[in-house]
This record gives C-alpha cells, sequence and structure tokens, in this order.
C-alpha cells in the first residue's frame, strides 16, 4: 500500500546510538530542521550534553539512556517518546558495533554481545515502530522504520566475520519484516541504508583482538551523507539506499561475481596485511596475548566515549 510520511519538521523521530556518529549527526540535522527528537544510547552524560545543545539551538529533544539490546530498555524509550510527545513517526535503527578478530579467535561471548546491539536491537525497535503504528488513530500518515546497516550486510569480509554476519542478518530481517508489512496493509515504509566507510568513531568503539587489523582511513565519507540520506527516508518510502559507490559496487559485484569477488577481497586483504598502520593491539606489549584489547575504548560491553561525530583517524 502507499505510505504517507509526515514532513521532517512535523516529525516525532526516535534515533538510537545517538551519542556518537551517525545517530549524532541525523539527530542534530533532524532536530535543526524542525522535528521532535528522541536520542537513545548508553552514555548518559554525552545524551545530556547533546540534548541541552539542541534545545539552546531552539530545538526538541529527550534523552533515554538505554541499552538496545535489552527488549525492556527500548521499550522505554518507546514510552518516553509517547510521554513527552504523545506519538513517534520514525525510529532509526543507529545502534551497533564492531568487531575485529578472526572467527576462531573471538569469544563466543562476544559474538552473542553483538548480536544482542546490532540485530537484536533493531529487531525490538522494529517491533515497537510496527506495534505503535498500528495502534494509531491517525488513519492518514504512516511510520518510518530506518534500518542502518553496512556495506558489510552484502559483502562481508575477514577478521569482521561477527560483525558482517550481524549486517547480513540485518538485512535479512529487514527485507522480510518489510514484505509481512506491505501483505498486512500496514502503513509502514521500512528502508535499508547500506553505508560504505564513514569518518566515524565506529573503528574507535569497535572490539579488538590482536592482530586483527584497522581499516585504512582513506576513502571515507563524512557521516553527513548517511544522516542525510535516513532524513530523506523518513519522509519519502524508499526501499534501499547505497551511501557511497564503494557501498553499491561492493552489492553488485557480490552479487553478480561472488567467487571473483573472494578472490579480489582476499587479495586487497592480504596487502593491507602487509602495508596496513598496526591495530592498538599490535602497538601494545600483550601482541601475543589472546584476549582482545579494550584500550578503554571498546563499546561491545560498555558505552564508548560520546559527543563526537568524527573520529580520530591516524
Amino acid at each position: 500500500m502507499r505510505v504517507t510520511l509526515r514532513r521532517l519538521p512535523d516529525q516525532v523521530m526516535v534515533i538510537t546510538g545517538a551519542s556518537s556518529g551517525i545517530g549524532l549527526v541525523t539527530a542534530r540535522r533532524a532536530a535543526l530542521a524542525g522535528a521532535a527528537v528522541v536520542l537513545a544510547a548508553r552514555n548518559e552524560a554525552a545524551l545530556a550534553d547533546i540534548v541541552d545543545d539542541i534545545r539552546r539551538r531552539g530545538g526538541s529533544a529527550v534523552a533515554v539512556t538505554a541499552d538496545v539490546g535489552i527488549e525492556s530498555d527500548v521499550a522505554r524509550i518507546a514510552d518516553t517518546a509517547i510521554s513527552t510527545y504523545g506519538r513517534f513517526d520514525t525510529w532509526v535503527n543507529n545502534a551497533g558495533v564492531a568487531m575485529f578478530g578472526s572467527a576462531d579467535q573471538v569469544s563466543v561471548d562476544d559474538m552473542h554481545r553483538l548480536f544482542d546491539t546490532n540485530y537484536w536491537g533493531a529487531v525490538y525497535g522494529s517491533l515497537a515502530l510496527a506495534r505503535h503504528i498500528a495502534g494509531r488513530q491517525d488513519g492518514i500518515h504512516g511510520g518510518a522504520l530506518i534500518m542502518v546497516g553496512s556495506t558489510l550486510g552484502n559483502r562481508a569480509i575477514a577478521a569482521q566475520s561477527t560483525y558482517s554476519g550481524s549486517k547480513h542478518a540485518l538485512r535479512g530481517y529487514t527485507d522480510a519484516f518489510r514484505s509481512e508489512q506491505e501483505a498486512k496493509g500496514s502503513p509502514v515504509s521500512v528502508t535499508l541504508v547500506h553505508p560504505g566507510r564513514i569518518d566515524t568513531p565506529h573503528v574507535e568503539h569497535a572490539h579488538h583482538y590482536p592482530g586483527a587489523r584497522r581499516p585504512h582511513a582513506r576513502l571515507r565519507q563524512p557521516p553527513e551523507t548517511v544522516a542525510n540520506a535516513i532524513l530523506r527516508a523518513a519522509q519519502l518510502p524508499v526501499r534501499d539506499v547505497y551511501v557511497g559507490a564503494w557501498s553499491r559496487s561492493a552489492a553488485v559485484a557480490s552479487a553478480i561475481a561472488p567467487g571473483t569477488t573472494d578472490r579480489l577481497v582476499t587479495r586487497y586483504l592480504r596487502w593491507s596485511l602487509r602495508s596496513g598502520r598496526p591495530t592498538t593491539a599490535e602497538t601494545t606489549t600483550e601482541t601475543r596475548s589472546d584476549e582482545p584489547d579494550h584500550s578503554g575504548t571498546s563499546a561491545l560491553h560498555y558505552f564508548g566515549s560520546g559527543g563526537r561525530e568524527r573520529g580520530r583517524h591516524r
């Protein structure tokens, strides 16, 4: 069915992972455009500062300290949006964490934890949006569900097997969820955004196992490119949005020539291991340990540094 979405200045938008990177840029831009924003993340202090800044600039915002991997926390995000603004129109499933390490190196507990955030957090948010829209008596406007995926949801690479797996799972769930909403005639627009390499603290916040290399800092796009795609999808229904040429080309190459793409990726990774810069783990005295390098920044089990839109790349 045709879904009619509100204009951004008339919207209430929920954004998870809003304390840094893409989520933070999206929240600020949405508020500047006139939307009321509900910011959710684990970093309470960072969220408080961001909300204060938005309000000083004349915007409307409220913060919810929450872990999206916990279903009751996601329910509390929805409840806060309703109690504060009476409804919500768009839900952006942006919260996510990366992990660098080979498949036989990463602990199963860490794998579960990553999926709690990247996959289950998005599932809980999707259900919250669908239930809310189904219960509204508006009759005119629908709701937008926006999933922030990844190029690695289309093309998995070594050293990020768990992260790639979570984004593949997210893509599969999104496609099925969209079909179900359409079959029910639900006024819910479901969009999957496919970012490529984006200049955010994402890599800094990642969980690093020894020997796993960071991606090169070059060829990164500003987070505004993703935020703009999200804000467009909040107002105009669209199925998929690829951000950057690398994102689209990786998806196309994997679909039409998967074997060739495998070989190219393997060749690139071998070159990267010879010429790439070392990870934080490799610059410590514990490079022989099987334990991951936390470096005080890993956001897998604890929230990372907040308040920054861009990363500090070497």
